[in-house]
């Protein structure tokens, strides 16, 4: 079984995004159990999400999900431009969110916060 967490930073970013879209609750629970569980526990191949490349080790990954599919963004399906990044601890089965924005308002990922909190698990 997958444990979540998630950070502070990461919540704040979850409740601003909610007030613009009103399904992000479901869809969210929809990416946990058809994304991410069906590959860390199914094995199932998934071309979802990526790592972030210079994030990753023997311990964790730290991943991406680009392919977020956002009701509230109607005919835009998994190309909602909504992106959620998270690590992967394997021997924890656990899986932290970091961050989650929309890529209409900023383009990448914050890189010193994934970087700050990489540093609290080594």
């Amino acid at each position: 079984m997958i444990s979540y967490e998630a950070t502070p930073e990461f919540e704040k970013d979850y409740k601003s995004l909610l007030k613009r879209f009103k399904s992000l609750n479901q869809d969210f629970e929809i990416m946990k159990k058809y994304t991410i569980e069906t590959y860390f526990e199914k094995g199932e191949p998934t071309t979802a999400f990526v790592q972030i490349e210079g994030f990753c080790d023997e311990n964790y990954s730290s991943n991406k999900v680009r392919k977020f599919s956002c009701r509230t963004l109607k005919g835009r399906g998994a190309a909602s431009g909504i992106r959620v990044i998270f690590v992967w601890q394997e021997l924890l089965r656990k899986i932290t969110f970091i961050e989650i924005y929309f890529k209409g308002d900023k383009e990448n990922e914050n890189r010193e916060r994934l970087k700050k909190f990489i540093e609290t698990i080594k």
